[in-house]
């Protein structure tokens, strides 16, 4: 038994995360897969995958690390995580100091920029590459799935259907460790909505187009306004505020008129469930800053 990594199973048990054993030294799993399963103990029913048999019992925990020294895994979606995994590039070393592909931290921490905040302070790990691994709480009732670069380069997710290594776990590139412990934060309004859009797209709701917008100008009309009036609670505001300083830009340059981008949000607001009187200002404001910035010469 390692003593390091069953205290890391343990410790990420009392978090109320679920863990399985990855093999020693390893990212993979060390259960069995289907095609060698016998179908008895836990499999007695039908085969049971990590994410299925991921636990947070200290028994199991202890009789599974007492027949190996394992890694460990946190299955993020059982353990209501979403992991945002931000790697290194290949030919980057670990003080950043190479150049060429900018690293998933620093794409992240520009995609933060963007969206008019700091880097968020939660938990947050160190892989053995460099890379880091920042954990976020969803929003209540909403289930996300893993994703592979949508964020940016060199940046994934995990949440259902995905795990992590624990901190505590050793590799032979080196050992995952703790840099901020801070429990997880709720993820941040606007990295949800990047990680839905396509989503919502989906749901693309009629609106009536201007005789002067382009066909351009027109869906992007329809996404954003789909996108508010499919929002949950939490990120109404935020999405709103969002579609319209993306629309601002098509009334700047003529394609949609103002009214109509005002008139479509705010059905759209009040369809998620907004209030009136927070649709109106947040619209106004956002449209106002948008057209000023959109106005101006466009430059190199």
């Amino acid at each position: 038994m390692n003593r390091v990594t069953l205290t890391a199973a343990l410790t990420a048990a009392e978090r109320g995360w679920h863990v399985f054993p990855l093999r020693p030294g390893d990212k993979r799993p060390a259960l069995h897969g289907e095609a060698h399963c016998r179908y008895t103990g836990e499999c007695a029913d039908g085969h049971r995958k990590w994410e299925q048999r991921a636990t947070t019992d200290p028994a199991r925990i202890i009789a599974a690390w007492a027949t190996a020294p394992f890694n460990v895994g946190i299955a993020t979606g059982p353990s209501g995580l979403v992991v945002v995994d931000l790697d290194m590039p290949k030919n980057k070393t670990r003080d950043n100091s190479s150049t060429g592909t900018p690293s998933g931290v620093a794409t992240f921490k520009a995609l933060c920029e963007r969206a008019g905040t700091a880097v968020p302070a939660t938990y947050r790990t160190r892989t053995p590459s460099g890379g880091q691994h920042l954990y976020f709480t969803p929003p209540p009732g909403v289930r996300l799935a893993n994703t592979a670069g949508r964020l940016g380069k060199l940046i994934d997710t995990r949440a259902w259907g995905g795990y992590v290594v624990a901190p505590g776990s050793i590799t032979p590139a080196g050992p995952y460790t703790v840099l901020d412990a801070t429990p997880p934060v709720p993820l941040p309004e606007w990295l949800y909505i990047d990680l839905t859009g396509r989503q919502a797209l989906r749901a693309l709701t009629a609106v009536a187009s201007s005789s002067r917008a382009s066909s351009y100008a027109t869906a992007a009309l329809r996404a954003e306004t789909a996108n508010v009036a499919s929002a949950g609670e939490g990120v109404r505001n935020w999405t709103l505020v969002r579609a319209a300083r993306a629309l601002g830009r098509f009334i700047a340059s003529g394609d949609l008129s103002r009214s109509e981008v005002e008139d479509a949000l705010k059905s759209a607001g009040l369809r998620a469930g907004l209030r009136e009187n927070e649709c109106g200002p947040a619209i106004t404001s956002a449209l106002n800053w948008s057209i000023a910035h959109n106005s101006i010469g466009t430059g190199s």
